[in-house]
């Protein structure tokens, strides 16, 4: 299954950026990551790169729980920009809590809610919905 080319980490836990890198470079999922500990950065980052006709991700990984602008607020403020191209975001929590995984459904832009630590069947299932081709068929 061909690999994507960036992905976007959002989270502020050391650990869990260098375990998923890791499994993420074992799984031949992506070529690039870009990291940011909080959602203000990565918020600001994003603005930066549309505004400046850069390489967009093409996978977003969103924890809910981080200092100065956590996933939800992030989610919020995202929302509202103008991509040229299509973001798959995927909430990547440690909570189990169902009104966080109802919440993240709310959200149009968010494809998935998956519960820390991130497997890689879950990175299959990525994969395999990015390279999963849009049926225009409307019959």
């Amino acid at each position: 299954m061909p690999k994507i080319d960036t992905t976007c980490l959002i989270d502020d836990d050391p650990i869990f950026l260098y375990g998923i890198k890791k499994m993420m470079r074992l799984a031949n999922f992506c070529d690039r990551f870009i990291t940011y500990k909080n959602g203000q950065d990565a918020i600001n980052a994003l603005r930066s790169i549309v505004k400046t006709n850069k390489k967009l991700p093409d996978v977003i990984l969103l924890d809910i729980n981080m200092p100065i602008l956590d996933g939800w607020q992030f989610l919020d403020e995202f929302i509202h920009i103008q991509l040229p191209k299509k973001i798959y975001v995927y909430v990547v929590s440690s909570s189990k809590d169902v009104r966080e995984i109802e919440k993240a459904k709310a959200y149009k832009q968010v494809n998935n809610f998956f519960i820390k630590p991130i497997s890689y069947n879950d990175l299959s299932h990525i994969l395999q919905e990015i390279n999963q081709p849009i049926d225009y068929n409307l019959n």
